[in-house]
């Protein structure tokens, strides 16, 4: 598979049910926070500069594949083909129209990076435990709003808006937080050397 930019789709399924266990809510099942990993590589080194995920859509994930750069990632969700870009704010990818960019994204030291592109979904008040990552976490929100809170207060984005994310180590707790059923693209950028999800305590 070009560049190998998508999980394979073994590991996506592994990797789905691991997501899946870890940020799940223990209520009823229609309660459940659905986690499912759709893209992820691994760089040595991150991007000099101040750091945005940008977001493009494609004809087709060929079309995304073969416009993605070193610190990009391609997938199909919601029936669509996207390119997440890591990179300076401002950018373009031939071919693409640009649906967003989110950032700026904490940059940190780490041995090796982890980018990560997850889909997540649910119904009306399903949401994850607490938990942290080894980076940041940011969000597109595709439909419904999405909520997450911080020892920092209580963040919401809505269909079409962008959530950037917090610093490696942040508490969080992530939740659907409006009347309809919450789809969500989420960007990570992550110390690859680390566990890429621990649970945690909201001080």
């Amino acid at each position: 598979m070009p560049g190998g930019w998508l999980i394979s789709r073994h590991a996506a399924l592994v990797s789905g049910a691991i997501a899946g266990m870890a940020l799940t809510s223990s209520t009823a099942p229609a309660q459940q926070f659905e986690i499912k990993p759709i893209a992820e590589r691994k760089i040595p080194q991150l991007p000099i500069g101040q750091l945005f995920w940008r977001i493009d859509n494609f004809p087709t994930l060929a079309q995304a594949q073969a416009a993605a750069g070193p610190t990009a990632l391609a997938a199909e969700a919601a029936g669509k083909a996207w390119l997440f870009t890591l990179g300076a704010k401002g950018g373009s990818s031939p071919g693409g129209t640009m649906v967003a960019e989110v950032g700026p994204v904490p940059s940190f030291p780490a041995p090796q990076y982890l980018l990560r592109i997850n889909s997540a979904a649910g119904s009306p008040g399903a949401r994850t435990p607490v938990h942290t990552h080894p980076g940041s976490e940011s969000f597109y929100v595709l439909t419904g709003e999405l909520g997450q809170k911080t020892p920092h207060g209580v963040g919401h984005a809505a269909a079409g808006q962008v959530m950037p994310g917090h610093g490696p180590g942040m508490p969080m707790e992530v939740f659907s937080s409006g009347t309809s059923d919450l789809s969500a693209l989420v960007m990570f950028l992550a110390d690859a050397t680390k566990p890429f999800s621990s649970p945690a305590r909201m001080p």
